[in-house]
């Protein structure tokens, strides 16, 4: 199936580490989103990408800002694109947090990109690749997650 471009929803993708930034990239497109990848918080704050991001997918630990503070200033300004946390430093206080604050995931890595390829299923339609209504965001559970990760 063949999409329009311009239709497809922007995933954005904020890691410092070059390897995961592109193989996550490489995934997003592979299922028909487009992509912008940033090395750090401060390069996505800054880039046009903010206001077009209709799902954000982003490392927690980083130099500068790391993925926490992210969420704090895009709450802060009134910004509630969905986001995918990813980390090589599992902390459950900082995931309990995270996901109470609004975020629909929390991944170790190395993940299984079924469970991003879920995740980022359950915020966009698959019919015609729009993005849901925010009241449509499928917001995953302590428990649901804990069971995502141990598939």
């Amino acid at each position: 199936m063949s999409t329009d471009a311009s239709k497809s929803p922007m995933i954005s993708i904020v890691d410092d580490d070059p390897f995961i930034r592109q193989a996550s990239d490489n995934l997003v497109q592979s299922m028909g989103y487009r992509s912008a990848t940033f090395a750090s918080a401060e390069e996505f704050l800054q880039s046009s990408y903010i206001h077009e991001t209709t799902c954000l997918i982003t490392d927690v630990q980083m130099p500068g800002l790391s993925g926490v503070d992210l969420q704090r200033v895009l709450i802060a300004e009134g910004n509630r694109t969905p986001m995918i946390f990813i980390t090589a430093y599992f902390d459950e206080r900082i995931r309990q947090s995270v996901m109470e604050a609004g975020a629909i995931g929390y991944l170790s890595k190395p993940f299984d990109e079924q469970n991003l390829i879920e995740l980022l299923q359950s915020v966009h339609h698959r019919d015609d690749l729009e993005p849901r209504p925010k009241s449509w965001i499928l917001r995953i559970t302590p428990e649901a997650h804990i069971k995502l990760l141990m598939l």
